[in-house]
This record gives C-alpha cells, sequence and structure tokens, in this order.
C-alpha cells in the first residue's frame, strides 16, 4: 500500500505557520514538491507494547485545514509501506509490503515498548512462514537499514508505563532495543504536530538539533511552567478553580519540557492545565513511575 508523498510535502509548506516549520524547512520542501517529492523515504511503522494512542493522537490532527480527516491523512498524504492499525492489507500481504520496502530507503518509525523477556514473545507483530516474529527481532532487522530511526510516544522513547516497575516483560525503549540511536517524540500521547514536523525537518534534510534526552531540542526546549499562563498566580487549594496555579496540587509542569502551553492540543481547543488538571510528566524519562503520585493531598 502506496500513500503520496508529494502531498505530505505539500501539506508542510501550506501549514508550515501552524507546524512552527522555519523558512529554510519550507524552502527545502518546496524544492522537493518541485521535484515530485522523488526519492524521499518511505516510513515503515510498527507497533510495539502500546495502547494505539499514538496513533490516535496523530489521526486526531484532522482540522479544517488540510488533510480535512482521517483517509485524506493516511490516503494522500505519506508513503506509509506499514502500519498494522492503518493499511488495508493484512497477512502475507501486508509482510510483503515490509520486505519491499524494506529494499529502499525508508524510516522506522514505533510506538511502544519493546518487551525483551521470553525471547520477545510477549510481543508479536507479524507472522512470516508460519513463524511469529518479535517486536524486537522486527526492530533488530530493520533498524540497521533505516535513514533515520524515529520513536514516537514515550513507551518508545524511554519505555513508558509498559517498562513501569516491575517490568515484567523487561520492555525496553526503541533505541535501547535496536542498539542504536532514535529521535524521541515522547508524549503520553505525543501531540499530532511534534510527529509532523520532525518528519517535515527529515523531509527537507535537516539536522535535527537534539537534547540530552534525544528529543527535538525546538519541541522539548523550555519547561511547561516556564511558559504556562498559571505561572506566578496564586496557588490553588483544590481542583476545579479556573486561574490558580497547580504546583502545589502535584502539577509536574516545572520538570517537564514540552510547547503544550503555547502550541495547546485538539486544534487549539485547550490542554491539560487549562483544563484544571495537572501536567503529568508525560514526556520526560522515568514516566510514570518518577512522577507518582499524580496528586498530592493538601494539608
Amino acid at each position: 500500500m502506496r500513500f503520496n508523498r508529494r502531498e505530505f510535502i505539500r501539506l508542510c509548506v501550506s501549514s508550515g505557520a501552524a507546524l512552527g516549520l522555519s523558512g529554510t524547512v519550507i524552502g527545502r520542501l518546496e524544492k522537493a514538491l518541485a521535484a515530485g517529492g522523488e526519492g524521499l523515504p518511505t516510513v515503515i511503522w510498527l507497533n510495539g507494547a502500546n495502547c494505539t494512542g499514538c496513533t490516535v493522537s496523530l489521526a486526531n490532527r484532522i482540522s479544517e485545514d488540510a488533510p480535512v480527516d482521517v483517509a485524506d491523512l493516511f490516503l494522500n498524504t505519506v508513503n506509509l509501506a506499514f502500519h498494522p492499525n492503518l493499511m488495508g492489507a493484512a497477512g502475507d500481504l501486508a509482510v510483503e509490503q515490509i520486505r519491499n520496502a524494506s529494499l529502499g530507503a525508508y524510516v522506522l518509525v514505533a510506538d511502544g515498548g519493546i518487551p525483551t523477556a521470553f525471547g520477545g514473545y510477549a510481543c508479536m507483530v507479524w507472522t512470516e512462514d508460519g513463524r511469529e516474529v518479535t517486536a524486537l527481532e522486527a526492530v533488530r532487522s530493520l533498524a540497521p537499514g533505516a535513514s533515520a530511526i524515529l520513536s514516537v510516544g514515550t513507551c518508545s522513547s524511554f519505555g513508558g508505563i509498559p517498562a513501569a516497575s516491575p517490568n515484567p516483560t523487561a520492555v525496553l525503549s526503541l533505541s535501547e532495543a535496536a542498539g542504536m540511536p532514535a529521535i524521541r517524540i515522547p508524549g503520553c500521547p505525543p501531540h499530532p504536530d511534534w510527529v509532523v514536523w520532525t518528519l517535515a525537518q527529515l523531509l527537507a534534510g535537516v539536522d535535527l538539533r537534539l537534547d540530552d534526552f534525544g528529543r527535538p531540542a525546538e519541541l522539548y526546549g523550555d519547561a511547561v511552567h516556564k511558559k504556562c499562563p498559571r505561572k506566578g498566580t496564586p496557588p490553588a487549594e483544590r481542583f476545579g478553580v479556573d486561574g490558580g496555579c497547580l504546583k502545589e496540587l502535584g502539577c509536574q509542569g516545572p520538570k517537564t519540557r514540552a510547547d503544550c502551553p503555547v502550541r495547546l492540543w485538539n486544534n487549539k481547543t485547550s490542554w491539560c492545565v487549562q483544563a484544571n488538571a495537572v501536567c503529568i510528566g508525560c514526556t520526560e524519562k522515568g514516566f510514570p513511575g518518577s512522577f507518582l503520585p499524580f496528586y498530592k493531598e493538601k494539608g
């Protein structure tokens, strides 16, 4: 199953301001568009130990601007060779798509942690020649040939919830399982714009500036609390009251790096703190264990 890479480049160019793309990136994308988008890598997207929330979040990028719905996004925008939740092919035909795609240039994307206990058989991704292929085997076979490796979501980036103590299936991050560096786009789930923005940089041939945890520094450069509109306001005494700073109630904004306060979620409708919920630190290494309990009892 092949999708139109040219339309994805056109989307990135037309939505450059909304996505926060620089003029240099837009210029390179325009050149790629003029060239027909040929030579750009295919995307092979694997699922490890996950809840599919990262894929749902990406699909929810839908807005009044193109692409207008999930069919428009995945039928007209990216050359997505394999994604078990989104492709029409199944069984041997789906495996054939992976094998064909891996013969050329491709970007390997994975959401979900990679179980390594029991020989990796806590997570099987497909059956080939009558044999179950584990996520661990798939990652280790595909990662060396990829032009780039993307960890989408906190589980793939750092282990996340599947790797939380006591981690009975010995889940590793994508990078750890592959033994290779990966660009990490953490979040539980990650913002759809973070995924599209990162792919746009790769398509434009930009060398991404990453932070110490392998995250794009432009997306994860500032603490949530730094740009929170509630910073400096009187501490909230209880939940459900607009306007008060939630730090004393357990908000992890000071320890968490992401641009949620300025980007907002659900097509710029709201975000966690605006909805009177605390930031739970979901973009950070060690989530969720290092951030428990999410709420603190006052008094």
